[in-house]
Formats: structure tokens, sequence, C-alpha cells
């Protein structure tokens, strides 16, 4: 095993964080399910999983080599992504805060624009960038040898995560969002928990000193 125990058990545990808190893909695959069916709502995912082959393939290739060349991007970067989360975090409490699970209603769209929709949300979410980008390289231990390696089994880790618990949304989407909207104060204490996820996610970001690990054979 080319990752240790810890570092599995680590990326699984943020992709469970992350995927569980109310994003661009969640928001749209919620929204989707509702409004167009849980078959629309699969193809919409079936997108989202080629958007993170897309990343995993550029971490994988050694796209942290640019950010360890540049360490002024790479802060750059992640101070963005914590400001954009700290974003999320008030939207969601703030007073009539955004609630993935009260989703907009959207027109009825073929398959092959569900499926494209899918995959465009996915490539400009910003947590999932952070998560490439900042998160998953803290797991990568050079000591270890075979840092792409490393990476790769690590992206599959947070995308298997990723599509089982994206794929439970949108088959349970209808049953929740019903649920939430007769019991007002249970859909306030999702909106809090995961304001206050996002936000602690956002400080950790930011505190975060450690440089891009480079990815070498």
């Amino acid at each position: 095993m080319t990752i240790s125990l810890h570092a599995f058990l680590g990326i699984a545990a943020v992709a469970i964080g992350l995927v569980l808190t109310p994003g661009p893909n969640m928001i749209y695959l919620v929204s989707r399910s509702v409004t167009q069916g849980r078959r629309a709502g699969m193809i919409s995912l079936a997108g989202v999983a080629a958007g993170f082959l897309v990343y995993l393939v550029a971490a994988t290739a050694g796209i942290a080599t640019i950010f360890s060349l540049v360490p002024a991007v790479y802060t750059a970067l992640k101070l963005a992504g914590a400001a954009y989360l700290l974003w999320l975090a008030w939207k969601a409490v703030r007073p009539g805060g955004d609630s993935a699970f009260s989703p907009k209603a959207l027109p009825a769209d073929p398959p092959r624009k569900l499926f494209a929709m899918g995959l465009v949300t996915n490539l400009l979410n910003p947590k999932i960038a952070i998560l490439y980008v900042s998160l998953l390289p803290q797991f990568v231990d050079p000591a270890r040898g075979h840092v792409a390696a490393q990476s790769l089994t690590l992206g599959v880790t947070q995308i298997v995560v990723a599509l089982t618990v994206n794929a439970v949304i949108v088959l349970t989407a209808g049953s929740i969002a019903a649920f939430l909207s007769r019991r007002p104060t249970w859909l306030r204490v999702q909106r809090y928990v995961m304001g206050t996820v996002l936000a602690a996610l956002a400080i950790r970001i930011a505190a975060d000193r450690s440089r891009a690990v480079v990815a070498t054979p």
C-alpha cells in the first residue's frame, strides 16, 4: 500500500466532511433530483464524477510543482479558498440563509446537458479545487516514496467516498427536502452545523503553513 492507514482515514474523513457541506455540487444535485427525478440526478452525478477525474489527473501529473516553484500563488489560492468557504458559512448561518435542501426549481434538461452541467459545476467548484491543491497534498508522505502513486490512491479514495455519499443524497433528496420543509427547526440546525463545519475548515486552511508537495515518480 503506497499510503499509510492514517492518510487513508484522514482523506476519507476530509472527503466526508466536504461532501456533506453545502456547496455547488450538492445544491445542483439536490435541485436536479427534486425537480427532475432520481435518474436525472444520477446522470448529473456522472458528470460530477468526470470532473473529479479531471482534477485527479491534474494532481497526479504534478500540478503541485507549479505551486512549489511559486509559493505565493499557492498561498494566494489557499487564502482565496478559505475566504470562499467563510462566505459559504455566512450564507448558511445568516437569517434566512441558504440550505442545499431548499432547492430552486430547474427546467427539465436532456441527459447530455445533465452530464455536462454536472461536469462544469464540479470543475468550477472552488471547494474541490481546494481539496486537490491544498488538502490532499497534506496526506502525501514523501518519505514513503512514489508521491504520484500516493496522490492517485488518495484521490481515488476521495472520489469513491464523494460519489457514494452523493449517490445517497441524490436518491433521498426528495424525502430529505420534504422532511426539512415540514420541520423548520431541523432546517436551521442543519444550516448551523454546516456553517460551523465550513468555517472550521476555512480557518484550518488559512492557518496551514505547509508548502505544496511536488509529485515525483
